[in-house]
Protein backbone atom coordinates (compact mmCIF):
# COMPACT_ATOMS: atom_id res chain seq x y z
CA UNK A 1 0.00 0.00 0.00
CA UNK A 2 1.15 3.63 -0.71
CA UNK A 3 1.90 5.95 2.56
CA UNK A 4 -1.21 7.81 3.76
CA UNK A 5 -0.04 10.86 2.06
CA UNK A 6 -0.24 9.45 -0.92
CA UNK A 7 -3.63 7.84 -0.95
CA UNK A 8 -4.74 10.85 0.33
CA UNK A 9 -3.60 13.09 -2.76
CA UNK A 10 -4.75 10.41 -5.22
CA UNK A 11 -8.57 10.07 -3.58
CA UNK A 12 -8.83 13.46 -3.38
CA UNK A 13 -8.11 14.21 -7.18
CA UNK A 14 -11.44 15.52 -8.38
CA UNK A 15 -13.42 14.84 -5.61
CA UNK A 16 -15.84 17.58 -4.47
CA UNK A 17 -16.10 16.89 -0.96
CA UNK A 18 -14.87 14.30 1.74
CA UNK A 19 -17.06 14.47 4.68
CA UNK A 20 -15.28 14.10 6.88
CA UNK A 21 -11.52 14.23 5.83
CA UNK A 22 -10.03 13.71 8.99
CA UNK A 23 -12.14 10.60 9.56
CA UNK A 24 -10.87 9.43 6.34
CA UNK A 25 -7.19 10.20 6.86
CA UNK A 26 -7.37 8.20 10.27
CA UNK A 27 -9.15 5.15 8.51
CA UNK A 28 -6.58 5.20 6.17
CA UNK A 29 -3.86 5.18 8.82
CA UNK A 30 -4.93 2.12 10.49
CA UNK A 31 -5.68 0.13 7.27
CA UNK A 32 -1.75 1.00 6.69
CA UNK A 33 -1.01 -0.44 9.90
CA UNK A 34 -2.81 -3.40 10.42
CA UNK A 35 -2.62 -4.19 6.78
CA UNK A 36 -6.39 -4.19 6.39
CA UNK A 37 -8.06 -2.68 3.55
CA UNK A 38 -11.20 -0.29 3.82
CA UNK A 39 -14.72 -0.93 2.51
CA UNK A 40 -15.35 1.38 -0.52
CA UNK A 41 -18.83 1.31 -1.59
CA UNK A 42 -21.06 2.65 -4.36
CA UNK A 43 -24.15 1.72 -4.87
CA UNK A 44 -25.79 1.86 -8.77
CA UNK A 45 -29.72 1.45 -9.23
CA UNK A 46 -30.13 -0.34 -12.62
CA UNK A 47 -32.77 1.61 -13.99
CA UNK A 48 -31.13 2.06 -17.09
CA UNK A 49 -29.13 -0.47 -19.08
CA UNK A 50 -26.13 1.80 -20.22
CA UNK A 51 -23.56 3.56 -18.90
CA UNK A 52 -21.76 6.79 -19.69
CA UNK A 53 -19.55 8.87 -19.12
CA UNK A 54 -21.01 10.45 -16.04
CA UNK A 55 -21.17 6.85 -14.52
CA UNK A 56 -17.17 6.44 -15.58
CA UNK A 57 -16.72 9.13 -12.81
CA UNK A 58 -17.56 7.08 -10.51
CA UNK A 59 -16.11 3.90 -11.38
CA UNK A 60 -13.13 5.86 -11.98
CA UNK A 61 -12.78 6.48 -8.61
CA UNK A 62 -13.25 3.06 -7.60
CA UNK A 63 -10.59 1.97 -9.59
CA UNK A 64 -8.29 4.15 -7.67
CA UNK A 65 -9.23 2.79 -4.34
CA UNK A 66 -8.57 -0.94 -6.26
CA UNK A 67 -5.16 0.21 -6.93
CA UNK A 68 -4.63 1.60 -3.43
CA UNK A 69 -5.13 -1.97 -2.46
CA UNK A 70 -8.79 -1.48 -0.78
CA UNK A 71 -11.87 -3.77 -1.46
CA UNK A 72 -14.22 -2.20 -3.65
CA UNK A 73 -18.21 -2.90 -3.66
CA UNK A 74 -20.43 -2.78 -6.65
CA UNK A 75 -23.95 -2.78 -4.89
CA UNK A 76 -26.44 -3.12 -7.93
CA UNK A 77 -29.60 -1.92 -6.16
CA UNK A 78 -31.98 -4.83 -7.30
CA UNK A 79 -34.27 -3.93 -4.66
CA UNK A 80 -34.02 -0.34 -4.17
CA UNK A 81 -34.58 -0.11 -7.93
CA UNK A 82 -37.70 -1.59 -7.85
CA UNK A 83 -38.37 1.69 -5.83
CA UNK A 84 -36.65 4.50 -7.77
CA UNK A 85 -34.03 6.97 -6.59
CA UNK A 86 -36.44 9.82 -5.93
CA UNK A 87 -33.62 12.27 -6.41
CA UNK A 88 -34.32 15.10 -8.42
CA UNK A 89 -37.95 13.86 -9.42
CA UNK A 90 -40.80 16.04 -9.30
CA UNK A 91 -43.36 13.35 -9.47
CA UNK A 92 -44.19 10.16 -8.36
CA UNK A 93 -41.36 7.84 -9.94
CA UNK A 94 -43.41 4.63 -11.97
CA UNK A 95 -41.61 1.45 -10.31
CA UNK A 96 -39.59 -0.96 -12.30
CA UNK A 97 -40.16 -4.70 -12.58
CA UNK A 98 -38.14 -7.05 -11.29
CA UNK A 99 -37.35 -8.26 -15.15
CA UNK A 100 -36.39 -5.01 -16.09
CA UNK A 101 -34.07 -4.60 -13.07
CA UNK A 102 -32.10 -7.57 -13.39
CA UNK A 103 -31.54 -7.28 -17.67
CA UNK A 104 -30.47 -4.06 -16.92
CA UNK A 105 -28.01 -5.14 -13.54
CA UNK A 106 -26.73 -8.22 -15.89
CA UNK A 107 -25.63 -5.08 -18.56
CA UNK A 108 -24.13 -2.87 -15.56
CA UNK A 109 -22.21 -5.55 -14.92
CA UNK A 110 -20.21 -6.44 -18.63
CA UNK A 111 -19.98 -2.10 -18.95
CA UNK A 112 -18.34 -1.74 -15.16
CA UNK A 113 -15.60 -4.11 -15.91
CA UNK A 114 -14.88 -2.08 -18.90
CA UNK A 115 -13.60 0.08 -15.82
CA UNK A 116 -13.29 -1.70 -12.99
CA UNK A 117 -10.79 -4.87 -12.13
CA UNK A 118 -13.54 -8.14 -11.99
CA UNK A 119 -11.29 -9.46 -9.92
CA UNK A 120 -10.97 -7.42 -7.24
CA UNK A 121 -14.70 -6.06 -7.39
CA UNK A 122 -16.90 -7.85 -5.30
CA UNK A 123 -20.44 -7.07 -6.60
CA UNK A 124 -23.82 -7.77 -4.50
CA UNK A 125 -26.96 -7.10 -4.97
CA UNK A 126 -28.60 -5.55 -2.18
CA UNK A 127 -31.76 -7.86 -2.50
CA UNK A 128 -29.90 -9.80 -0.45
CA UNK A 129 -29.98 -8.79 2.54
CA UNK A 130 -33.22 -6.46 1.72
CA UNK A 131 -35.13 -9.02 0.79
CA UNK A 132 -35.10 -11.05 4.04
CA UNK A 133 -36.62 -8.24 6.38
CA UNK A 134 -39.43 -8.84 7.82
CA UNK A 135 -42.20 -6.22 8.39
CA UNK A 136 -40.92 -5.68 12.27
CA UNK A 137 -37.16 -4.98 10.96
CA UNK A 138 -38.71 -2.69 7.91
CA UNK A 139 -40.99 -0.62 10.57
CA UNK A 140 -37.86 -0.31 12.82
CA UNK A 141 -35.98 0.82 9.66
CA UNK A 142 -38.78 3.93 9.34
CA UNK A 143 -38.73 4.80 12.86
CA UNK A 144 -35.31 5.59 12.69
CA UNK A 145 -35.88 8.87 10.95
CA UNK A 146 -38.62 11.65 10.62
CA UNK A 147 -41.20 13.06 7.99
CA UNK A 148 -39.39 16.29 9.08
CA UNK A 149 -35.80 15.22 8.21
CA UNK A 150 -37.27 13.73 5.21
CA UNK A 151 -38.54 16.92 3.96
CA UNK A 152 -35.46 19.01 4.49
CA UNK A 153 -34.58 17.26 1.37
CA UNK A 154 -34.86 19.58 -1.46
CA UNK A 155 -37.06 17.79 -3.95
CA UNK A 156 -39.19 16.50 -1.72
CA UNK A 157 -39.61 19.81 -0.01
CA UNK A 158 -40.59 20.90 -3.61
CA UNK A 159 -43.08 18.45 -4.14
CA UNK A 160 -44.08 18.84 -0.54
CA UNK A 161 -45.00 22.95 -1.02
CA UNK A 162 -46.37 22.53 -4.67
CA UNK A 163 -48.68 19.92 -3.56
CA UNK A 164 -47.21 17.35 -5.28
CA UNK A 165 -47.86 13.59 -4.39
CA UNK A 166 -44.94 11.83 -2.37
CA UNK A 167 -45.21 8.43 -1.34
CA UNK A 168 -44.00 6.26 1.73
CA UNK A 169 -42.30 4.36 0.11
CA UNK A 170 -40.25 6.80 -1.34
CA UNK A 171 -39.70 7.98 2.12
CA UNK A 172 -38.04 4.51 2.47
CA UNK A 173 -35.45 5.09 -0.32
CA UNK A 174 -32.54 6.63 1.61
CA UNK A 175 -33.28 4.54 4.43
CA UNK A 176 -32.81 0.72 2.57
CA UNK A 177 -29.66 2.47 0.48
CA UNK A 178 -28.40 3.56 4.36
CA UNK A 179 -29.00 -0.05 5.21
CA UNK A 180 -26.70 -1.29 2.78
CA UNK A 181 -23.64 0.55 4.52
CA UNK A 182 -24.61 -0.31 7.89
CA UNK A 183 -25.29 -4.36 6.49
CA UNK A 184 -21.59 -4.39 4.92
CA UNK A 185 -20.28 -2.15 7.24
CA UNK A 186 -18.95 0.67 4.51
CA UNK A 187 -15.73 2.43 5.82
CA UNK A 188 -16.43 5.04 2.60
CA UNK A 189 -19.39 5.74 0.30
CA UNK A 190 -19.10 7.66 -3.50
CA UNK A 191 -21.59 9.13 -4.89
CA UNK A 192 -22.32 12.15 -6.90
CA UNK A 193 -22.83 15.41 -5.59
CA UNK A 194 -26.64 14.98 -6.37
CA UNK A 195 -26.62 11.96 -3.79
CA UNK A 196 -25.41 13.73 -0.79
CA UNK A 197 -28.31 13.65 1.33
CA UNK A 198 -28.64 9.35 1.10
CA UNK A 199 -24.80 9.20 1.42
CA UNK A 200 -25.07 11.46 5.13
CA UNK A 201 -27.82 9.31 5.81
CA UNK A 202 -25.57 6.25 5.20
CA UNK A 203 -23.75 7.78 7.95
CA UNK A 204 -26.79 8.48 10.61
CA UNK A 205 -28.21 5.19 10.29
CA UNK A 206 -24.43 3.55 11.06
CA UNK A 207 -24.24 5.70 13.83
CA UNK A 208 -27.46 4.39 15.30
CA UNK A 209 -27.03 0.91 14.79
CA UNK A 210 -24.14 0.86 16.40
CA UNK A 211 -21.42 0.57 13.28
CA UNK A 212 -18.46 3.20 12.60
CA UNK A 213 -19.45 5.79 10.49
CA UNK A 214 -18.22 5.79 6.95
CA UNK A 215 -16.81 8.74 5.29
CA UNK A 216 -18.70 10.01 2.36
CA UNK A 217 -17.00 10.97 -1.26
CA UNK A 218 -19.22 13.26 -3.61
CA UNK A 219 -17.50 13.35 -7.09
CA UNK A 220 -19.10 15.95 -9.56
CA UNK A 221 -21.52 15.56 -11.88
CA UNK A 222 -20.01 15.69 -15.37
CA UNK A 223 -21.32 18.15 -18.00
CA UNK A 224 -22.43 16.89 -21.00
CA UNK A 225 -21.30 17.63 -24.49
CA UNK A 226 -23.23 20.73 -24.58
CA UNK A 227 -20.74 21.99 -21.60
CA UNK A 228 -23.95 23.27 -19.53
CA UNK A 229 -26.17 20.30 -18.31
CA UNK A 230 -25.46 17.16 -16.47
CA UNK A 231 -24.45 14.08 -18.79
CA UNK A 232 -28.14 12.26 -19.43
CA UNK A 233 -29.21 10.06 -22.15
CA UNK A 234 -32.89 11.89 -22.17
CA UNK A 235 -30.69 15.28 -23.03
CA UNK A 236 -28.52 13.27 -25.74
CA UNK A 237 -25.58 14.83 -24.76
CA UNK A 238 -23.81 12.06 -23.46
CA UNK A 239 -21.06 9.36 -24.37
CA UNK A 240 -21.54 6.08 -23.59
CA UNK A 241 -18.96 3.51 -23.05
CA UNK A 242 -20.33 1.24 -25.68
CA UNK A 243 -20.81 3.79 -28.68
CA UNK A 244 -18.52 2.89 -32.00
CA UNK A 245 -15.02 3.75 -31.48
CA UNK A 246 -15.48 6.42 -34.41
CA UNK A 247 -18.64 8.03 -32.46
CA UNK A 248 -16.58 8.28 -29.23
CA UNK A 249 -13.41 9.53 -30.69
CA UNK A 250 -15.50 12.53 -32.26
CA UNK A 251 -18.02 13.51 -29.92
CA UNK A 252 -14.71 13.60 -27.27
CA UNK A 253 -13.04 15.93 -29.61
CA UNK A 254 -16.66 18.43 -30.33
CA UNK A 255 -16.28 19.30 -26.16
CA UNK A 256 -14.69 22.57 -25.83
CA UNK A 257 -11.40 23.42 -24.70
CA UNK A 258 -12.44 24.38 -21.06
CA UNK A 259 -14.62 21.10 -20.88
CA UNK A 260 -11.87 19.05 -22.08
CA UNK A 261 -9.32 19.63 -18.80
CA UNK A 262 -12.40 18.54 -16.93
CA UNK A 263 -12.61 15.19 -18.75
CA UNK A 264 -8.78 14.86 -18.40
CA UNK A 265 -9.28 15.49 -14.58
CA UNK A 266 -11.88 13.05 -13.83
CA UNK A 267 -11.75 10.52 -16.98
CA UNK A 268 -7.97 9.98 -17.49
CA UNK A 269 -5.51 7.92 -16.21
CA UNK A 270 -2.97 10.81 -16.88
CA UNK A 271 -0.79 11.34 -13.47
CA UNK A 272 -1.19 14.38 -11.65
CA UNK A 273 2.01 15.65 -12.26
CA UNK A 274 1.41 15.21 -16.25
CA UNK A 275 -1.97 17.26 -15.82
CA UNK A 276 -0.52 19.72 -14.19
CA UNK A 277 2.44 20.14 -17.03
CA UNK A 278 -0.24 20.06 -19.65
CA UNK A 279 -2.05 22.46 -18.26
CA UNK A 280 0.90 24.47 -18.39
CA UNK A 281 1.54 23.87 -21.89
CA UNK A 282 -1.82 25.41 -22.50
CA UNK A 283 -1.68 28.24 -21.55
CA UNK A 284 1.73 28.67 -22.30
CA UNK A 285 0.80 27.86 -25.62
CA UNK A 286 3.46 25.34 -26.01
CA UNK A 287 0.51 22.94 -26.15
CA UNK A 288 -2.25 22.73 -29.03
CA UNK A 289 -5.59 22.19 -27.83
CA UNK A 290 -6.38 19.97 -30.09
CA UNK A 291 -3.46 17.88 -29.67
CA UNK A 292 -4.34 17.27 -26.21
CA UNK A 293 -7.78 16.38 -27.17
CA UNK A 294 -7.34 14.01 -29.54
CA UNK A 295 -4.38 13.18 -27.28
CA UNK A 296 -7.66 12.35 -24.63
CA UNK A 297 -10.14 11.05 -27.19
CA UNK A 298 -7.05 8.20 -27.97
CA UNK A 299 -6.87 7.65 -24.34
CA UNK A 300 -10.28 6.56 -23.48
CA UNK A 301 -11.48 4.68 -27.06
CA UNK A 302 -8.48 2.69 -26.64
CA UNK A 303 -9.63 2.31 -22.44
CA UNK A 304 -13.06 0.78 -24.13
CA UNK A 305 -12.26 -0.47 -27.47
CA UNK A 306 -8.83 -1.57 -27.93
CA UNK A 307 -5.59 0.20 -28.93
CA UNK A 308 -6.06 -0.57 -32.84
CA UNK A 309 -9.69 0.75 -32.64
CA UNK A 310 -8.57 4.19 -31.32
CA UNK A 311 -5.72 4.20 -33.82
CA UNK A 312 -8.18 3.79 -36.80
CA UNK A 313 -10.70 6.74 -34.87
CA UNK A 314 -7.98 8.81 -34.87
CA UNK A 315 -6.69 8.26 -38.44
CA UNK A 316 -10.87 8.50 -39.68
CA UNK A 317 -10.96 11.95 -37.55
CA UNK A 318 -8.13 13.40 -39.00
CA UNK A 319 -8.93 12.05 -42.70
CA UNK A 320 -12.35 13.87 -42.19
CA UNK A 321 -11.86 16.90 -40.51
CA UNK A 322 -8.52 17.71 -41.75
CA UNK A 323 -8.33 16.12 -45.49
CA UNK A 324 -11.61 16.80 -45.79
CA UNK A 325 -11.81 13.39 -46.76
CA UNK A 326 -15.20 11.18 -46.01
CA UNK A 327 -15.64 8.15 -43.96
CA UNK A 328 -14.96 4.37 -45.28
CA UNK A 329 -18.24 2.96 -44.50
CA UNK A 330 -20.84 5.75 -44.71
CA UNK A 331 -24.30 3.87 -45.05
CA UNK A 332 -25.78 3.90 -48.22
CA UNK A 333 -29.92 4.61 -49.17
CA UNK A 334 -31.19 4.21 -52.38
CA UNK A 335 -34.20 6.31 -53.78
CA UNK A 336 -35.34 3.97 -56.83
CA UNK A 337 -37.73 5.69 -59.04
CA UNK A 338 -40.72 3.69 -58.00
CA UNK A 339 -40.00 5.07 -54.25
CA UNK A 340 -42.21 7.78 -53.16
CA UNK A 341 -40.76 8.91 -50.21
CA UNK A 342 -38.69 11.97 -51.07
CA UNK A 343 -38.30 13.57 -47.60
CA UNK A 344 -34.82 14.14 -46.36
CA UNK A 345 -36.01 14.10 -42.41
CA UNK A 346 -37.46 11.06 -43.23
CA UNK A 347 -34.72 9.21 -44.98
CA UNK A 348 -32.26 10.51 -42.23
CA UNK A 349 -34.41 8.86 -39.83
CA UNK A 350 -34.15 5.68 -42.16
CA UNK A 351 -30.36 6.24 -41.95
CA UNK A 352 -29.82 6.33 -38.85
CA UNK A 353 -28.47 9.89 -38.80
CA UNK A 354 -31.18 11.38 -37.15
CA UNK A 355 -33.02 9.55 -34.03
CA UNK A 356 -36.52 11.03 -35.49
CA UNK A 357 -38.06 13.25 -37.81
CA UNK A 358 -38.62 15.92 -35.38
CA UNK A 359 -34.84 16.00 -34.72
CA UNK A 360 -34.13 15.78 -38.55
CA UNK A 361 -36.40 18.45 -39.19
CA UNK A 362 -34.88 20.62 -36.24
CA UNK A 363 -30.90 20.08 -37.41
CA UNK A 364 -31.99 21.11 -41.42
CA UNK A 365 -33.64 24.12 -40.02
CA UNK A 366 -30.35 24.94 -37.95
CA UNK A 367 -27.93 24.57 -40.54
CA UNK A 368 -26.90 21.59 -39.27
CA UNK A 369 -27.43 19.44 -42.88
CA UNK A 370 -25.64 19.89 -46.22
CA UNK A 371 -26.12 18.15 -49.50
CA UNK A 372 -22.81 17.60 -51.71
CA UNK A 373 -21.16 20.40 -49.17
CA UNK A 374 -24.00 22.52 -49.54
CA UNK A 375 -26.50 23.76 -46.91
CA UNK A 376 -29.82 21.94 -47.02
CA UNK A 377 -31.73 24.37 -45.03
CA UNK A 378 -35.94 23.52 -46.36
CA UNK A 379 -36.94 20.31 -44.74
CA UNK A 380 -40.02 20.37 -46.48
CA UNK A 381 -37.65 20.46 -50.02
CA UNK A 382 -37.90 17.64 -52.46
CA UNK A 383 -35.07 15.19 -52.70
CA UNK A 384 -36.47 14.68 -56.31
CA UNK A 385 -34.76 18.01 -57.31
CA UNK A 386 -31.63 16.48 -57.10
CA UNK A 387 -30.43 14.53 -60.57
CA UNK A 388 -29.53 11.05 -60.53
CA UNK A 389 -26.61 9.86 -59.31
CA UNK A 390 -24.71 9.86 -55.85
CA UNK A 391 -25.19 12.46 -53.40
CA UNK A 392 -23.26 13.39 -49.51
CA UNK A 393 -26.00 14.08 -47.23
CA UNK A 394 -23.54 15.36 -44.21
CA UNK A 395 -25.43 15.75 -40.34
CA UNK A 396 -23.66 17.55 -37.96
CA UNK A 397 -20.10 17.15 -38.16
CA UNK A 398 -19.40 13.77 -37.64
CA UNK A 399 -22.52 11.66 -39.72
CA UNK A 400 -22.60 10.97 -43.36
CA UNK A 401 -24.54 8.76 -45.56
CA UNK A 402 -24.33 7.98 -49.14
CA UNK A 403 -28.07 8.88 -51.06
CA UNK A 404 -28.22 7.21 -54.42
CA UNK A 405 -31.03 8.50 -56.87
CA UNK A 406 -32.32 6.05 -59.52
Amino acid sequence: MKNPEEQLNIIKRGAVEILIEHELRTKIERSCKTNTPLKIKAGFDPTAPDIHFGHAVLLEKMRQFQELGHRVFFIIGDFTGMIGDPTGRSELRKPLSREDVLKNAETYKQQAFKILDPVKTEIKFNSEWLASMNIMEFARLGAMQTVARMLEREDFKKRFESQHDISILEFYYPLLQAYDSVFLKADVEIGGTDQKFNLLMGRTMQKRMGVEEQVVLTMPLLEGLDGVNKMSKSLGNYIGITEAPKDMFGKVMSISDELMLRYYELLSHTSVDDLNRLKNGLKDNSVHPMEAKKSLAFELVERYHGKDCATTAREEFEHIFKDKGLPADMPVFVLGPSDKEAWLPKIMKLAETAKSTGEAIRLIKQGGVSVNNEKWSDPDKTLRDLPAGEHIIKVGKRRFFKLVIK
